[in-house]
Parts: structure tokens; C-alpha cells; sequence
């Protein structure tokens, strides 16, 4: 892989405007700590016909969204077609800092049978930061027009990788650090904050979005991050973001309107943000 290869970068994002504070830092971090050109491809929901993020809620035209929890989830089973099957190409959720160079992670090996490098530690396959190998996924992955008119194809797809392990390559876990894990900041390659309740941007967000007149997409509730260093670092990359010439309007379009998705007024979080109490041994023994 030469050098000098621009990086392909796919981010699922809100088609409303409500993530622009994560647009803004992400793309700042990525340039920040990247020698490589990088191409950054913003996944929206749109009302164009023509493009390949189009939905129609109204006619039932394009991506259906009613089972999605964020409004971007399926879209990363799109991304081989999208590239023509051909080269490589890296996707992460909005709500992540890259930390490191990222043509590290762009290099990772993917042998074998394996169709894209992830995370597979304990008991969940992470493709929110992964990266494809568009010609191999070809076999694997359905049509774009197939993902689009099954609302259950995401829920499909995450089923299959995660049934079948030999199409991951396990890529070094810190490039995909789960709401900072057990890590210190200087051993986080990519921080994802993917706690949506807990999500240092909902502190700019949240109040952004009401004073515009319109309701941000998750309808959980919000709570404090519990790594203080790691809100602090948001906020220096936030602050460092504006300083250095980056704007939030930068990142806004034209807002597509209401679309289904699941509701998130239960959710629970992760164990890392919110670790569940440990049973007992005797709980443990007879299952209660």
C-alpha cells in the first residue's frame, strides 16, 4: 500500500444538523494526527433521488429506517458498493476522536477469508469503527437495493459477521476504545463515545438544537460521562477545532425532516459507562 493512498472515510451522521459538534471534532482529529490525504464521505439520510443515502418515509421509497437506533445504522453495508468493490475503505459512527494516525488502522492486514477488520472482543463483534475490503465483501454483503428494502437488514447483517467470525480480521482494540474502556488517554488510538446518553457533545448540542426549534435524535436520557479526562479532552479538541478555523456551519445542510427509527427513551447504555452490579455467588450458582 503506497504512502501516499488517500484514505477513504465513511461517517454515519443525523441528516438534521444535531451532530455537527461530533462532525466538527471528528474531522479535526482526523487531520490533526493524519499524514495521508483523507477523503471524508458524511452518510446522511437524504431526500435526493440520486443519491445513495436517499429515503422517502412518505412513500416507502429508499433506506427504510423504522428498526435503525441512530439514524445512519445501516448505511455501513453500503460502503463496498459504493467504492465499485474495489479498494479499501474505513467507517466510524459520528460520535468518535481519532487519536493517532489514522493510516495505521487504514494498513491493517485483512487475510484470509476475512472481509473487514473490527473489533471482536468479549461478547460483541464493534463495527462502528471498522475497516472494508470492498473487492472481498462483495461475496458477503447484499445490493444496496437489497439492504435498502429490508427494514431488518442491519439486524441481519451484525448477525452474520458476528455467526461468523472468519470474515473479521481482529484489529488491536484501542482503535475502537469503547467509552475510553480500562485505557489512559495515551494509550487510546480512537476514542469512541458511544454511550448515546452520555455523549460529550450533547452539551453543545442540546441546547443548540432547541434554541434552532427542532429536537435532537436521541430521546434518552442524558447523563454524565463518568471519565471526567476523557469530557475534558472532548472539550480541548472542540475548543482546538474553532481555533484552528473550523466551524460548525461548516457541516450543516438542508435538514431532511422527521424519519422513523427506534425509540431510545429505554436505554441502558453500555457496561463500561454503566457497569451492571455483580450478582452473588449464590445468585450466580442458581441463576437468580
Amino acid at each position: 500500500m503506497k504512502q501516499d493512498d488517500t484514505i477513504k472515510v465513511f461517517v454515519g451522521c443525523d441528516p438534521n444538523n444535531c451532530d455537527l459538534e461530533q462532525m466538527m471534532v471528528l474531522d479535526y482529529s482526523i487531520r490533526k494526527h493524519t499524514t495521508n490525504s483523507v477523503d471524508i464521505v458524511w452518510m446522511q439520510l437524504s431526500r435526493d433521488p440520486n443519491s445513495p443515502w436517499y429515503s422517502n418515509p412518505e412513500t416507502g421509497e429508499g433506506w427504510n429506517t423504522v428498526k435503525w437506533s441512530t439514524p445512519f445504522s445501516g448505511f455501513r453495508w453500503a460502503i463496498p458498493e459504493y467504492c465499485d468493490f474495489s479498494g479499501r475503505a474505513i467507517y466510524m459512527d459520528a460520535d468518535v476522536v481519532i487519536l493517532d494516525d489514522l493510516a495505521k488502522l487504514w494498513q491493517h492486514p485483512i487475510t484470509g477469508k476475512s472481509i473487514v477488520a473490527a473489533k471482536t472482543k468479549a461478547d460483541m463483534t464493534r463495527l462502528c469503527t471498522c475497516v472494508w475490503d470492498c473487492a472481498k465483501a462483495q461475496s458477503t454483503i447484499p445490493s444496496i437495493k437489497e439492504l435498502k428494502q429490508d427494514p431488518d437488514s442491519h439486524k441481519k447483517m451484525m448477525k452474520l459477521l458476528k455467526k461468523n467470525k472468519r470474515l473479521i480480521e481482529p484489529y488491536q482494540d484501542s482503535y475502537n476504545s469503547v467509552d475510553g474502556e480500562d485505557l489512559a488517554i495515551d494509550d487510546i488510538r480512537i476514542l469512541h463515545y458511544s454511550d448515546m446518553g452520555t455523549q460529550f457533545s450533547h452539551k453543545y448540542a442540546i441546547p443548540r438544537v432547541e434554541a434552532e426549534g427542532f429536537e435532537h435524535w436521541f430521546d434518552g436520557k442524558i447523563s454524565p460521562h463518568p471519565r471526567k479526562d476523557l469530557a475534558e479532552l472532548f472539550d480541548s479538541y472542540y475548543n482546538e477545532a474553532l481555533e484552528n478555523g473550523y466551524q460548525l456551519d461548516d457541516y450543516r445542510i438542508e435538514p431532511f425532516g422527521r424519519f422513523p427509527k427506534k425509540t431510545q427513551q429505554n436505554y441502558s447504555g453500555n457496561n463500561v459507562t454503566r457497569p451492571k452490579a455483580s450478582k452473588s455467588l449464590l445468585s450466580r450458582i442458581f441463576k437468580r
